[in-house]
């Protein structure tokens, strides 16, 4: 063997024994990350007692980026102390790129799960040319999403299906984590034990007004809803915060489901599966632009009595251009990042005075505009 050739040996068997030490390494991080907690956090950290919960992502492979940075900024804030674990949920197979690189971006357990594909699709029975009209009115509209398909399908598998998936038949809550969002605050104590605690049953962050071109018939379906299933509605309900004429029409208001901590209990409840139903019976999914997040609200505030419901005051969090920040008498003890000037809270866009509003009622307090420091 020449010295050129012995070489290109040596470097071919360098070579190979490095991507075998970093396979090898890779392996057993992977495994250590679904298996087992991390031995320096064990050491310096308290240990925590979790409650049966789940942080739950709805993510294509092309949003890798988007949900790395949320699972940086809740690791950092939250996560990492409490180690609650992951369920991935995603209409096609996740790549292993995907997969490996979310399993690095985290200590806790991390499941990846397929959507089934009548879950996802539109129905069969959905008039095509009728959604297509839709489709097209809305985007003269300059609706966003509103013309499209794979929105529709989103909003209608989170409404209706999501907490059917077989990874989180063994959950009781979940917090809802999408690509793209931030965390300001330190979040020092544990939501779900405090939703346990508190008996709540659905927690938000932020309160918005839906466009009225996406739910152009949705009030009068819940209205027919009421009429027949009377047994359903809470007495002690929000109606107030969805309704400024008793229920007649509906003002557009709803919690921003993106962020929401909630008890899985509740969508597979009669009340709920049966209110679903009802809806995506009327095609309003397809025919109009129906999103989970009024359909979230909606059902929330009619199914529940007003005192399961509650605003994370003390959550700093931002999605798109919309952010809630505390104050720093509501962050109390946990230090944030935001300035609460830019919080939506008290701006026109923001249905919280409302929510606030209906509570202070509640208590028979008079509602201010303004939190207190």
């Amino acid at each position: 063997m020449s010295f050129s050739e012995s070489k290109r040996y040596a470097i071919f068997v360098l070579s190979l024994f490095a991507f075998l030490y970093t396979t090898t390494l890779l392996r057993g991080r992977f495994q250590h990350l679904v298996t087992t907690p991390n031995p320096i956090a064990l050491e310096s950290e308290p240990i925590f007692e979790k409650e049966n919960a789940t942080l739950v992502i709805l993510a294509r492979n092309s949003e890798l980026k988007g949900v790395l940075l949320s699972m940086k900024s809740l690791e950092m804030h939250f996560n990492t102390r409490f180690q609650y674990p992951y369920v991935l949920l995603n209409d096609e197979e996740f790549t292993n790129e995907f997969k490996g690189r979310v399993m690095l971006a985290t200590n806790a357990p991390v499941q990846f799960g397929l959507i089934p594909r009548d879950h996802w699709v539109q129905p069969a029975w959905v008039d095509e040319a009728k959604a297509e009209q839709s489709r097209e009115r809305l985007k003269a509209q300059n609706i966003i999403y509103g013309d499209s398909i794979s929105y529709r399908n989103m909003c209608r598998f989170n409404s209706g299906y999501f907490f059917k998936h077989q990874l989180l038949q063994q959950y009781r809550y979940y917090w809802r984590i999408e690509p793209d969002v931030k965390y300001f605050c330190d979040i020092n104590y544990d939501p779900f034990k405090f939703m346990i605690k508190n008996n709540h049953t659905y927690g938000f962050t932020i309160a918005l007004y839906e466009t009225p071109e996406t739910v152009t018939t949705l009030w009068d379906s819940v209205k027919e809803f009421m009429v027949k299933y009377p047994q359903y509605i809470a007495n002690d309900n929000a109606m107030d915060f969805l309704s400024d004429d008793g229920g007649k029409t509906y003002n557009m208001c709803h919690f921003w489901s993106n962020f929401e901590i909630a008890d899985l209990d509740f969508w597979r409840s009669e009340a709920y599966q049966t209110f679903f139903e009802f809806l995506d019976n009327t095609g309003g999914f397809y025919y109009e632009r129906f999103g989970d997040a009024p359909i979230h609200s909606i059902a929330a505030a009619l199914f529940l009595p007003k005192h399961k419901l509650h605003f994370f005051r003390n959550i700093g969090y931002q999605h798109s251009i919309y952010q809630h920040c505390p104050s720093s008498y509501e962050a109390g003890s946990n230090t944030c990042s935001c300035s609460w000037w830019n919080t939506i809270d008290y701006t026109k866009a923001s249905c919280l005075p409302r929510y606030e509003a209906m509570m202070s009622k509640e208590l028979g307090m008079t509602a201010s505009p303004l939190p207190w420091y």
